[in-house]
């Protein structure tokens, strides 16, 4: 089998293609910066340079591989997504396996709008697909490094709300399955970390991994929406976040699945352990 990974040196893409590398597989990888990748996969990799935007070079990526792994982003994605589908089923791929959202699950929030639509326009191609909906990521939480370095604190508008973030690793090794076994073809599969934590219960574990005790503040949607600006992000992302805080205090997004354990035969990784692993950020 020949595997494209996209976003392949991105944070859950790199992990998949080191997981390949180390099955003795030789994946392909679809990356904007060539030297970037020969860095960090050496002569491990069959590298193709290009934009997910550029049909053109997609297309030299896409002859041949057998299964693609597809990372997008954005208030867009779900027009990358029927577009890259469509020509991978042109191109004789054989399964997509699409890193979607847990949200995409509640069709109203935040990314899972977006992760939603993609979906249905996968599904419409007529592709094999399989659709692996992680909660959030452990590593959103390396956002707060610098007002906990600062002053000991994290901000939020997510109130006593809950969510099971998901550790990376797990959400490569789900990908790695749904890749490379027929079990979860036309399946979506929806995983988690192993409890649900508020804000503050994070923060209190950072705490505990550095030997520092953390805050948790309270703010507004406002108060994120002015931050959100200052730093850059798009409109529809900024309101895409805020929707999903609400979710989030409102309860809507505290459910804990068993799927990584039926997956990997293994449970999900802890909070306390990504702490422990990135406890350096904190510091």
């Amino acid at each position: 089998m020949i595997y494209l990974i996209t976003g392949a040196t991105g944070n859950i893409g790199s992990l998949v293609v080191e997981r390949l590398i180390g099955r003795g597989d030789r994946p392909r990888v679809f990356v904007r910066d060539r030297k970037k990748a020969q860095a960090r996969y050496g002569d491990s990799v069959d590298i193709f340079t290009g934009d997910l935007g550029d049909t053109a070079t997609l297309k030299l990526a896409l002859a041949g591989a057998d299964a693609l792994l597809l990372i997008t982003s954005g208030h867009e994605l779900a027009v990358q997504d029927e577009r890259i589908a469509k020509a991978a089923k042109t191109a004789g791929v054989i399964h997509l396996v699409k890193l979607s959202s847990y949200d995409a699950r509640e069709h109203n929030v935040g990314t899972g709008v977006w992760h939603a639509q993609g979906e249905s326009a996968i599904r419409a191609s007529g592709i094999s697909f399989t659709f692996v909906q992680p909660s959030g990521f452990m590593s959103n939480a390396l956002f707060w490094a610098s007002s906990i370095k600062a002053e000991g604190v994290v901000r939020t508008a997510t109130g006593d709300g809950r969510i099971p973030f998901i550790h990376p690793q797990d959400i490569a090794d789900v990908a790695i399955e749904a890749l490379t076994s027929e079990a979860y073809r036309g399946k979506s599969v929806p995983i988690t970390g192993p409890e649900a934590l508020s804000y503050a219960q994070m923060a209190a574990k950072i705490g505990a991994a550095i030997g520092k005790p953390i805050r948790s503040q309270s703010i507004t949607e406002e108060d994120v929406r002015q931050q959100q600006v200052s730093w850059g992000a798009p409109a529809p992302l900024v309101e895409a976040r805020l929707s999903i805080f609400r979710a989030i205090r409102e309860g809507r997004l505290a459910n804990v699945t068993d799927t990584v354990e039926r997956v990997l035969g293994r449970k999900p990784i802890t909070f306390d352990q990504w702490a422990s692993e990135n406890r350096d950020a904190f510091c």
